[in-house]
């Protein structure tokens, strides 16, 4: 089973630099895409609609800003994108209307795909993204307790530790770095028991998957780590390559390839 994420930093954008011409060559099985910055209804030209795949979006109400989408070969027995009513919280409300999180769950399994707020833009955005960490540590606990498998795909805007970032001394104090944030993700690998898969078969440094377009990052590979799979231990177990594609541009970020023992 091979499943591809990307934040395409605008879905149009992406496909005009190529995205879905290389995507046909990839002959992935799902496939999700995070900050494509359209509603669905703006996507009627085919291009959008490969052969071959379902397609479902989680929109964010405000135009041209965040939303995820997945594509998949398999037509899921559901689709979840509102967390409010998953969980009953009304907290939820303020991501659910920012479309962060689109659930594709088959039989036995959930792929989702999943855009964590930046808190990068300012002290009001970090707020929020601390917000979005607080709500979604107990769904993720929750799911972990269910008799079924995940792959949570997507920008999770975290690096998780030093080596994931290239100049991880100065951004100590920058959201993305944070130590709270840190602090999180160890917990997420740590006792709630979830996977890093890339880890699991790359330990090698200098694997990032976004570049600031600022000076010469990605020409440098001065880069961040922050898309992740975060796969439920079975799955960890079950990864048999991980690769992240940097030889065409489609965004900032670049596309991270994961192939499963699964059928």
């Amino acid at each position: 089973m091979r499943i591809i994420t990307l934040n395409v930093n605008g879905i149009r954008a992406a496909a005009k630099k190529g995205l879905f011409d290389w995507l046909h060559e990839q002959k992935a099985d799902v496939i999700c895409l995070q900050e494509t910055k359209a509603q669905t209804g703006q996507l009627p030209d085919p291009v959008f609609n490969p052969a071959g795949y379902c397609r479902y979006f989680a929109d964010a109400e405000k135009r041209g800003y965040s939303g995820v989408g997945i594509y998949t070969r398999k037509e899921p027995d559901t689709v979840v994108t509102n967390l409010e009513k998953e969980t009953g919280d009304s907290a939820w409300r303020e991501f659910d209307h920012e479309g962060r999180y689109l659930e594709a769950r088959f039989d036995g399994l959930s792929v989702v795909s999943l855009y964590a707020p930046s808190g990068s833009s300012s002290e009001h955005r970090q707020a929020s993204k601390f917000r979005y960490l607080d709500l979604f540590m107990p769904w993720l606990k929750k799911i972990r307790r269910k008799r079924r498998e995940y792959v949570l795909c997507g920008d999770w805007n975290i690096a998780h530790k030093k080596i994931d970032l290239k100049n991880w001394r100065s951004n100590q104090k920058h959201s993305g770095f944070l130590p709270e944030e840190r602090a999180w993700m160890d917990e997420l690998f740590g006792s709630v028991g979830f996977v890093d898969a890339f880890r699991s078969v790359d330990p090698r440094p200098d694997q990032y998957t976004w570049w600031s377009n600022r000076g010469e990052a990605w020409a440098k590979n001065v880069g961040w780590r922050i898309d992740y799979h975060v796969v439920t231990p079975a799955l960890g177990d079950r990864v048999t390559s991980a690769s992240i594609f940097k030889d065409r541009r489609f965004s900032d970020h670049a596309p991270l390839t994961m192939d499963y023992e699964l059928e």
